[in-house]
């Protein structure tokens, strides 16, 4: 029996509809485009980070430009990153960096005037003072190869944070008086490295907290950049499935399907925005099944496309493809020009959004 996973999540500032790609707006913006550029490629929520937005452009100028929908003039859902998987790769890569405690975070990013504090608690604080509306917890990631007793310290962590989250979160949300329909989401992070047993235990100790959502927590690739399919499968069948699981990380298409398939609803990734701004571009092979090589790469840079009078995909209904040929991008791309990165990152976007409305029919655009 298939299980009955959700269809859509309903929050402030609109619905989700499953499954769905976040682009990544890091720093508060996806980068080459604005907020009119992401509706017309049919994207319904991007991703904020809270760990870079304190640091740039500061927890206080976002709240004194009213919060982040108002600073980007991005109206739809948007889910903020408690910044643990950029405190695993400044910290746990470079010591010199900050300190990783049970109290939570001390860091000072190179180049950086001032140490930063991260707690559970004030990663939820800043998460709703920024007006968003899915917080994510903060919790203690590793790599995939991480030792078991590595593992199982985050685990513990990794709850404990989870736990106190929690609290700040209802605390702040009788303070606030929030009706149901204003009230954010509050999803925590399934941690365990490549060990079932704990991320069995990290799941089922988060369940009896109980959260409104659910991340696959770690790097979600092996060495050799290959999908952890296995493990996040296991991930994935530990927590029940009428609670919407977040695949933290996994942007790259045939990996938004695999997960997908394993009962994933929410991708992110900064991939296909990064790959169309160095000129790596995504069209599909074909209108039928998603099956076999149903991806294939345009490499604007080839000299093929000088004079090539074609779009980049027929059948594509993105600005680029309905106005543009692939020689005219060929020509922006080698000259370095900024219509080229805002054309390019409209075309994959809406890729992204095509492959979510061809993963599941019954929801497309």
């Amino acid at each position: 029996m298939i299980p009955a996973y959700p269809s859509a999540l309903s929050l402030p500032h609109g619905q989700m509809q499953f499954p769905i790609y976040l682009p990544d707006a890091t720093f508060g913006v996806v980068r080459a485009v604005d907020a009119e550029d992401l509706l017309a490629a049919g994207v319904e929520a991007v991703v904020m980070n809270s760990f870079h937005l304190m640091q740039r452009p500061g927890s206080s100028t976002v709240q004194s430009l009213g919060g982040l929908h108002a600073m980007s003039g991005w109206p739809r859902p948007i889910v903020t990153d408690s910044g643990g998987f950029q405190a695993y790769s400044l910290i746990r890569q470079n010591p010199r960096f900050g300190q990783l405690t049970e109290r939570g975070l001390t860091f000072q990013p190179e180049g950086a005037a001032r140490k930063f504090q991260l707690t559970p608690e004030k990663s939820v604080q800043l998460q709703l003072a920024y007006d968003t509306d899915v917080v994510i917890c903060l919790d203690d990631c590793t790599h995939v190869d991480s030792s078991e007793e590595e593992q199982r310290l985050s685990v513990q962590r990794t709850v404990a944070w989870a736990k106190r989250a929690r609290r700040e979160f209802d605390r702040l949300a009788t303070q606030k008086k929030w009706e149901p329909e204003q009230r954010p989401r509050l999803f925590a992070v399934v941690q365990g490295g490549g060990f079932p047993e704990l991320r069995r235990q990290c799941a089922e100790q988060l369940l009896e907290i109980g959260f409104d959502g659910y991340g696959y927590g770690g790097w979600p690739l092996d060495g050799a950049g290959h999908l952890l399919t296995d493990i996040l499968g296991i991930s994935r069948e530990l927590i029940p499935a009428e609670f919407p699981m977040h695949a933290l990380g996994v942007g790259h298409p045939y990996n938004v399907q695999a997960c997908y398939q394993l009962g994933y609803q929410i991708f992110d990734s900064a991939m296909p925005t990064r790959d169309a701004r160095h000129g790596r571009l995504y069209t599909f092979a074909g209108e039928g099944p998603l099956s076999g090589d149903w991806l294939q790469y345009l490499y604007i840079n080839d000299e093929r496309h000088v004079k090539a009078d074609l779009p980049l995909e027929n059948g594509c209904d993105c600005l680029c493809c309905r106005r543009y040929s692939r020689g005219y991008l060929h020509h922006l791309f080698k000259m370095n020009d900024s219509l080229f990165f805002r054309l390019a990152t409209l075309h994959n976007l809406r890729f992204m959004t095509r492959l979510t409305a061809r993963l599941a029919p019954s929801q497309a655009l």
